[in-house]
Formats: C-alpha cells, structure tokens, sequence
C-alpha cells in the first residue's frame, strides 16, 4: 500500500516536469522564430525582395516562385513605404496549420506603421525547416 501512495507524487512530478520542457521548448521556438522573422523583413524593408525569397522555408518556395514573390511585393509592399514602427503584437506555437505539413511553426503578428498605411498588421509564420533552421513560410500584410 505504502509504494502506491509513493508513486503518485512522482507520476506528478513527471507531469510537471514535461509540461515544463514543453513550455520552454515553445518558448525558445519563439524567441528563435521572431529572430528569424525581423532579420527576414528587414530583407523586405530594405527591397531586397529576390533575397528574402532565397532565405525563405522550402515549403514557401515551393508554392511561390521567385518571380511570382517579387511581383507581389512590388504590387503589395513597396507602395505602403518604409517602415516607421513594428512591434510584435503576438506569438503563437503551432505544430498544425491549415494546407501546410504538420511541424513546428510560430505564427507571429506585429503592429506595423508605414508611411503611407499608418496601421497594418503584418503576420509573419517562420517555422522549422528540415535541416533544422528556421526559415519564413508565410508573410502576408493586412
């Protein structure tokens, strides 16, 4: 009887100890996927929109050419001017998201000010890519 009383309070420190790797492996994703996030949009602050392209996710490139990416930032970033404030508004851990394979995202929001659209949302999702780097996979403006 004594070592089923001696179990449970183990069982729950294992518990807590997992939820606890868990929560900080989520939270170094973060840290790791909003890093990666503002070092990429200042590729598209600064136009260099071809280059943005070469340091995306595997996944991004495959469903957008490199072409076909410079012609929308053209159409969609360029006229909007620089940037004069973004700060990030959210993060959130995903191992699912819709039309994409499962694995590690982070789905991140920033508060974004222009110079010719003073309030925007930008979401950016970096997520980990197969050789373990994480690399942007989605970037849209609204």
């Amino acid at each position: 009887m004594s070592g089923r009383k001696c179990l449970f309070p183990i069982a729950c420190m294992l518990f807590i100890l997992l939820i606890s790797l868990r929560v900080f492996a989520s939270e170094t994703a973060e840290k790791k996927a909003v890093e990666t996030s503002n070092t990429w949009l200042k590729l598209i602050d600064n136009g260099q929109y071809t280059k943005s392209w070469e340091t995306a996710a595997e996944l991004f490139k495959k469903d957008v050419s490199k072409e076909r990416w410079n012609q929308l930032l053209d159409v969609s970033r360029k006229p909007l001017g620089n940037v004069i404030k973004r700060n990030v508004k959210s993060t959130q851990y995903m191992t699912s998201l819709p039309g994409a394979p499962d694995g590690e995202y982070v789905v991140i929001q920033y508060e974004t000010s222009f110079e010719n659209k003073k309030s925007a949302i930008e979401t950016v999702t970096p997520m980990l890519d197969k050789d373990g780097k994480w690399r942007v996979s989605g970037y849209y403006i609204r």
